[in-house]
């Protein structure tokens, strides 16, 4: 991609309602653009992003042996009120029709996917049953903020699972629990596994997912080297008291949650029927958990975990794409065919390859350049120029690095095929 032709432009200045690192790079560098509290449209940047993102926990989902389906955004009234939650879930954002009827923006699609399972459930023999879908959520939070970390539109995936007996349910349930720790791994972030309450969904214990920023909400009590961790709201330990994990002292942070994992039990899948029938022909409540993704969240979450003071740090797996290349013109005619041909040749070439490279081709001066390019945050940095041309030469630079190399042209495809590959 040109960058002359890219449709977002980068912007100096600062959102004025901005009150998060995500909110002001995300918007700043063209990646998202809000069109009112706690909603945003994804502009190619920021979508590309995204859409790798989603690949990332598809390919985790889909490992996990769950099949992908599309449930519907607006949902009746009526199993809202079967569950008792149609007046109790304060963030539900309800419609009514013209014809008189009541409807719900999904926050969440216990409601629809337990009847749904319901319908096709007969024997002990379908069971699990496991599916997922990746859907936009409404919440009619009271005061959206911070970015894509708390929006009233967002992006989830959710995924559902249904089983004959609580071991089985307990066995999914821990190889969901390593999925997700890769989903969050491959997406360049580390989250804690975190002990916390089942709140609305379940008495029993949950667990979150918990990258640690001071843009989070939630207060987590853990230790630097340890993986034990609880919810401040919950916890049984206190800061300053050994971790039962490696004896350090247990400190109070801060984390964003990205994920969240519940054991349900029975609560929907009783109230809806879901039954099947045992070897023996006895009828049985199918046991129900369900698994979320923020995913839109998760974005917002890498920016806050990996950015500097001049922008953002994208790892190659997430990144819109993977290269930047930038040329600085030269005043003379000669020298800036040589600089636009020897660009050409590396555009092409990588593309060839199936490098994702965005071009900066624009007529600007080459600090703007190079200060767009921290901003946007693509992990590789290559510049020709007169400089560069004069050793048959590139400058060579990661993102997260303040060191830079010449590369020799005829080395570049190797050389970034081999950093792709690592």
């Amino acid at each position: 991609m040109r960058q002359t032709r890219l449709f977002s432009k980068t912007t100096k200045q600062t959102p004025h309602d901005a009150d998060s690192v995500n909110a002001r790079f995300l918007t700043q560098a063209g990646f998202v653009h809000q069109e009112m509290a706690g909603v945003y449209s994804w502009l190619p940047l920021g979508l590309r992003v995204l859409r790798k993102v989603e690949a990332i926990i598809r390919d985790e989902m889909d490992g996990l042996g769950a099949q992908e389906i599309l449930m519907p955004a607006l949902q009746p009234k009526e199993p809202w009120e079967k569950t008792d939650r149609w007046d109790t879930v304060d963030i539900l954002f309800k419609i009514k029709s013209q014809t008189g009827k009541e409807y719900a923006l999904g926050p969440t699609h216990e409601e629809i996917v337990t009847p749904l399972v319901g319908d096709f459930l007969r024997s002990y023999k379908d069971l699990p049953i496991t599916v997922y879908q990746i859907q936009t959520k409404y919440r009619d939070e009271l005061r959206a903020k911070s970015g894509v970390l708390r929006g009233r539109e967002f992006g989830m995936k959710d995924l559902y699972s249904f089983h004959a007996t609580q071991e089985d349910l307990e066995d999914f349930y821990q190889k969901a629990l390593k999925a997700y720790a890769r989903v969050y791994a491959r997406c360049g972030v580390q989250a804690k596994v975190v002990e916390a309450s089942g709140g609305d969904f379940t008495e029993k214990f949950s667990h979150e997912f918990q990258v640690i920023t001071p843009a989070g909400e939630d207060k987590i009590l853990t230790t630097e080297n340890g993986t034990f961790a609880q919810n401040c709201e919950i916890a049984t330990l206190r800061e300053g008291d050994a971790s039962p994990e490696n004896g350090e002292p247990l400190a109070c942070v801060t984390g964003v949650e990205v994920g969240n994992i519940f054991d349900l039990g029975c609560r929907f899948s009783e109230v809806f029927d879901v039954a099947f029938s045992d070897e023996n022909g006895e009828r049985h409540i199918a046991k129900m958990g369900c698994y979320g993704i923020g995913i839109t969240r998760l974005v917002g979450t890498i920016v806050e975990a990996l950015h500097d003071e001049n922008g953002m740090r994208w790892p190659k797996s997430v990144a819109p794409y993977h290269v930047h290349l930038i040329t600085i013109n030269a005043k003379d005619e000669e020298t800036l065919s040589r600089i636009q041909s020897a660009a050409e040749d590396v555009y092409a070439q990588l593309e060839k390859e199936g490098v994702e490279v965005l071009w900066d081709d624009r007529d600007v001066s080459p600090g703007e350049k190079f200060a767009d390019a921290d901003l946007i945050g693509l992990p590789l940095r290559i510049v020709i120029s007169e400089k560069t041309l004069k050793e048959d030469s590139v400058e060579w630079k990661f993102r997260e690095s303040k060191e830079n190399e010449l590369v020799k042209l005829q080395d570049i495809v190797e050389n970034v095929g081999t950093w792709l590959a690592e």
